[in-house]
């Protein structure tokens, strides 16, 4: 506990660097974002856990990072052993933003006015499977012909030399990567070892930030539990970004998950290591199971399609698994090994387990089991660590109600726990339209989907473009293409799949157009500016009735209170998210159509759209939609859309 003296002279920190350097620097005194940081400040002092739900505009990174700067220096000047700060967040691009972005600015403003005398220093931390193993990748390249390699993959195997972190070689094949990380049982006593340094400086006094993500954050608390040597050092504060993301990411670790890529890494490992049958063999077995998981998840297939299509796959791995086992490099076994483990753990009855599908990182189906007992092993490991923890994300609460986010981490009954909103300080009400048509198209009409078109394209011509379109399935983004396709638009269409990263920047490299995509597209993306300037949601979106709802459903004495405890919290959080793709700093505007006739005003879920969303004016009308885009953009929008 910091004395109160030194909590007021942290206190007065903050206020300095919000009020006074940062706005000399051309940032926006923002009062919200300085009472977040307040709060954060709090928190950590009194080692709570704070729930701070903080909408786009807000400015929470600063506020944590500020919070955390001053926390640490009054720390020190009560002369309390060094502990740097934990930042777990689950995407790369924060966490660089942190490391690259954020923290050298915070730094040398701090440094110019003479607060600090030092730079501040983080790194981002990964797990052992990202770094390069110096006897490996040299027992590697004296094992391979680089001439009769690939030209990109041996340049990229090469630069291994001279780059500890496997994934700055892109063109590295996983085929090489898994031979040249560093093991899970490193036992190297290498002078010099690459990693061992880098491991030792990471460890020290050196970093006073600390970023890494929720898988390796709960790997260090399942560690530490279980009373195993920790992953990660010591903090004296977790702080965990875009938590929302938390409990899926949690799912997945205290369970098992079948990619596509891992069944084709192990079928390109077994033909380069020369049991081309075997290779043959597996990739005919999986033909079918791969080109389904190639595919984004859709809630109009049931689990049992992929089950199914397991049945061949699982005996080939077995036959390898028996001929050939013995005689293959330990890598490719352990890897035959936990593939076929996880495949014959999908084919079983389980109970204990729940199995559902998820996307992946390449855009397709990701084949999930996970314990049921979720929320249990969350208490056990990661809230029963001592440090005080800062959660926070644009889409935890729905208003002020933190309950489902709390219900799914296991926080629900934790006397630590507090809950702060910071409501966004961008004037929705002047620079948003809300359009739900009066007459949405019926769902369940035979016509569906030619008035749905029908009703984009409108959309679509009134905002001169510039659209977003978000589906909740394949299915239906593929329906309303081949529809949109036979209709003359005057602005180019992309649709996102597989190759998401390529489709987005074809999208954004060409002005006025227009993107259809589902799945990741609701949250892991953003596009400021006039890019999205209409924002249409053809259906409201609800999770799709699969094992994984069921579960949460038994801790309800029937539909209609699971439904409004779980199923519209979770979609309306869903829709909070889409929204965020379309308004990202302060001088955007946009339209935001919602097509679900059960969203119309009367109809059931009206109230709880309209709650999910910012306040704004909402409107039936084409008309009004293309007079609203008419007043908010300059000449050059409309040009970009010509």
């Amino acid at each position: 506990m910091i004395n109160y003296d030194n909590r007021q002279v942290a206190h007065h920190e903050i206020d300095h660097i919000f009020q006074d350097l940062f706005p000399s620097h051309g940032m926006t005194a923002r009062p919200s974002q300085i009472e977040l940081s307040h709060k954060m400040l709090d928190a950590m002092n009194q080692g709570k856990i704070a729930l701070s739900d903080a909408s786009t505009g807000i400015g929470k990174t600063y506020a944590y990072l500020v919070a955390g700067v001053s926390f640490s220096r009054a720390l020190s000047r009560e002369n309390i052993s060094f502990q740097p700060i934990l930042i777990s967040t689950s995407s790369i691009a924060l966490q660089t933003a942190v490391k690259e972005e954020y923290i050298p600015f915070l730094s040398s403003v701090l440094m110019e006015d003479k607060l600090i005398h030092a730079p501040i220093r983080a790194v981002i931390r990964k797990g052992k499977s990202h770094y390069v193993c110096d006897d490996r990748l040299m027992r590697r390249l004296r094992q391979v012909d680089l001439e009769r390699k690939n030209p990109l993959a041996a340049q990229a195997l090469l630069s291994l030399r001279d780059h500890l972190d496997a994934d700055q070689a892109p063109h590295l094949s996983q085929y090489d990567r898994n031979r040249v990380c560093v093991p899970t049982v490193c036992d190297c006593h290498r002078d010099g070892c690459r990693y061992l340094c880098y491991m030792e400086a990471c460890n020290s006094d050196r970093y006073l930030f600390q970023i890494c993500n929720h898988n390796l954050l709960l790997a260090d608390a399942i560690h530490r539990g279980s009373g195993h040597r920790p992953i990660l050092p010591d903090a004296c504060a977790w702080v965990i970004d875009e938590a929302h993301k938390l409990p899926e990411t949690a799912r997945q670790m205290f369970g098992v998950t079948l990619a596509a890529k891992d069944i084709r890494t192990l079928i390109r490992a077994l033909r380069a290591e020369r049991y081309l049958l075997a290779s043959e063999s597996l990739a005919a077995m999986a033909a079918a199971l791969l080109n389904i998981m190639s595919m984004p998840p859709d809630g109009d297939r049931p689990f049992s399609d992929y089950i199914r299509h397991m049945i061949g796959p699982a005996r080939t791995l077995v036959t390898i698994q028996k001929q050939i086992g013995g005689v293959l490099t330990p890598t490719t076994r352990k890897e035959l090994d936990r593939i076929s483990s996880t495949v014959h753990l999908f084919l079983e009855d389980r109970s204990d387990l729940v199995f559902y599908t998820a996307e992946d990182d390449d855009g397709g189906t990701l084949l999930c089991a996970s314990i049921s007992n979720l929320t249990a092993q969350l208490r056990a490991t990661l809230w029963a660590q001592p440090q005080p923890i800062l959660i926070t994300s644009a889409t935890l609460a729905i208003g002020k109600d933190f309950s489902r986010f709390k219900e799914e981490a296991g926080l629900t009954r934790d006397p630590r726990t507090e809950e702060s909103v910071s409501p966004s300080p961008y004037d929705y009400r002047k620079n948003c339209l809300l359009y739900i048509p009066a007459m949405p198209p019926r769902h369940h009409d035979a016509d569906y989907f030619d008035k749905l078109a029908s009703e984009i394209r409108d959309l679509l011509i009134a905002a001169h473009g510039h659209a977003l379109v978000l589906f909740t399935s394949y299915a239906a983004m593929s329906a309303v293409k081949e529809r949109l396709k036979h209709q003359p638009l005057p602005f180019s269409l992309f649709t996102m799949g597989r190759n998401a990263s390529h489709t987005m920047a074809q999208f954004k490299a060409a002005p006025g157009s227009v993107l259809l995509a589902t799945g990741a597209a609701w949250e892991g993306f953003d596009f400021p500016g006039d890019c999205v300037s209409l924002l249409v949601i053809p259906r409201l979106p609800f999770q799709y009735p699969d094992a994984l709802q069921e579960k949460k459903r038994e801790a309800y004495p029937d539909l209609r209170s699971f439904i409004r405890a779980v199923a519209v919290p979770e979609m309306q959080i869903k829709l909070k998210q889409g929204f965020g793709r379309a308004i990202r700093m302060e001088s955007d505007t946009c339209v935001i159509a919602i097509l679900d006739e059960r969203s119309a005003k009367g109809s059931r879920y009206f109230k709880d759209t309209c709650s999910a969303l910012p306040q704004m004016p909402m409107t039936n009308s084409l008309y009004e939609v293309a007079r609203f885009i008419r007043r908010v953009k300059d000449n050059g929008y409309f040009e970009e859309a010509a």
